[in-house]
């Protein structure tokens, strides 16, 4: 990955376009950009290769696949060393109810972000699951009231 290439305003632009739509059309996406398709096209592939974009997703409506019930854990671990972490960030990346983990700072060790069907099934991934993460000493949970915004991606709109 080249992380210190400049980019101008037209791979700015293929940026934003991609990120709001991944299926976008090559003929969409030149318009959009104010290229012709092969440099357009040209650009893309160049973005792909180099990592700045990392891959396409679908955004799935979470109700209809029963998977619109979220919560949030706080979670503290018996100990912050390397071996600690490690082990556990290792644990959670095979967890396939866990949608996101960030390490904080400040009075807790990890934020997990878990989806599923209901408070039940949450249940039984905390008690079953997570708890039995190495290392965990104690969690806390934040079940969601409503998702009020959700993006797809990150303002881009000062690079254009």
């Amino acid at each position: 990955m080249t992380e210190d290439r400049i980019l101008d305003r037209h791979d700015w632009r293929i940026l934003d376009a991609v990120q709001a739509d991944g299926k976008i059309s090559l003929a969409d996406l030149s318009e959009k950009v104010g290229l012709s398709r092969t440099p357009c096209q040209i650009r893309l592939r160049r973005l792909e290769d180099e990592g700045f974009i990392t891959g396409y997703h679908a955004r799935l409506n979470m109700r209809m696949i029963r998977k619109n019930y979220v919560v949030f854990i706080q979670v503290k671990l018996e100990g912050t060393s390397r071996r600690h972490l490690e082990q556990f960030n290792r644990a959670v990346r095979k967890m396939d109810a866990i949608q996101s983990c960030h390490m904080m700072a400040g009075g807790y060790d990890y934020l997990l972000k878990v989806r599923c069907r209901n408070m039940e099934e949450y249940r039984v991934i905390l008690t079953d699951s997570i708890n039995n993460l190495p290392g965990v000493y104690q969690t806390t949970t934040f079940p969601v009231m409503e998702e009020v915004k959700r993006s797809p991606g990150v303002d881009l709109s000062a690079r254009i």
